[in-house]
């Protein structure tokens, strides 16, 4: 949905996607990298430039890159690659695999050029598209409140990983984030551990971070996490 707004506006624009569950330490060398990201998506609008971490252990829970081969980019810039395949939560065995080939751990973070990301939104999620059509003609009219509601009130649930880049991995680049610990802190163990791993304290004793986290139930108003376009 913020995709819409900005095309609107600025459909040749370079915009940068940051999930808000992620933990970067020291913060200057994450930054560094996507302004790198974004130097190279504005030289080359037709790839979506992603953030990839060395892994340094096997992980199931997180979105693995197989970087290919070097691609032509800023003679400043370190060394981009294209990604030959994307995996999203694999089994052990194919995260073994993944690990022994050098592959990276998605961050998801990336940067891109507006009209590419919404031409992929045509060629991967085309049953969505035609809301944000109909949202981008009623910006700034009398029914822009009324169209919103209609598209959350029955907006399908997809997920930009698997739906998305998944299926697109020849408009893929990647570049390394290196010098910094990047971890997604969507189950509190990861939270624990990268405070041990840092020398930091909390307030509060790490070893209620360690219990298993028990979500809350979900009532049919919360629904699936839809991916805005």
């Amino acid at each position: 949905m913020p995709l819409t707004y900005i095309r609107a506006k600025a459909p040749q624009a370079t915009v940068v996607l940051y999930p808000s569950d992620h933990f970067v330490y020291p913060e200057e060398r994450f930054l560094e990298a996507v302004r790198r990201a974004v130097r190279i998506a504005e030289s080359r609008p037709d790839r979506l430039v992603m953030l990839g971490v060395p892994p340094d252990r096997l992980e199931l829970d997180y979105g693995w890159i197989q970087p290919d081969q070097s691609i032509a980019g800023l003679p400043s810039e370190p060394v981009q690659k294209t990604v030959r395949s994307f995996l999203e939560k694999p089994d052990a065995a194919q995260a073994d695999a993944a690990l022994r080939a050098g592959a990276l751990w998605n961050t998801l973070v990336f940067a891109a050029n507006v009209d590419l990301l919404w031409s992929l939104g045509w060629q991967c999620v085309p049953d969505m598209m035609p809301r944000f059509d109909q949202l981008s003609r009623a910006i700034g009219g009398p029914n822009e409140g009324r169209v919103l509601q209609a598209i959350y009130r029955d907006m399908p649930a997809k997920n930009f990983s698997s739906d998305l880049l998944q299926r697109v991995p020849e408009q893929l680049a990647v570049v390394e984030l290196t010098g910094a610990l990047w971890s997604d802190w969507g189950k509190p163990e990861r939270i624990a551990e990268t405070l041990r791993r840092i020398d930091r304290r909390p307030a509060f004793p790490l070893t209620c971070l360690d219990r298993p986290f028990v979500p809350l139930p979900m009532t049919a108003a919360d629904g699936g996490l839809p991916m805005t376009v």
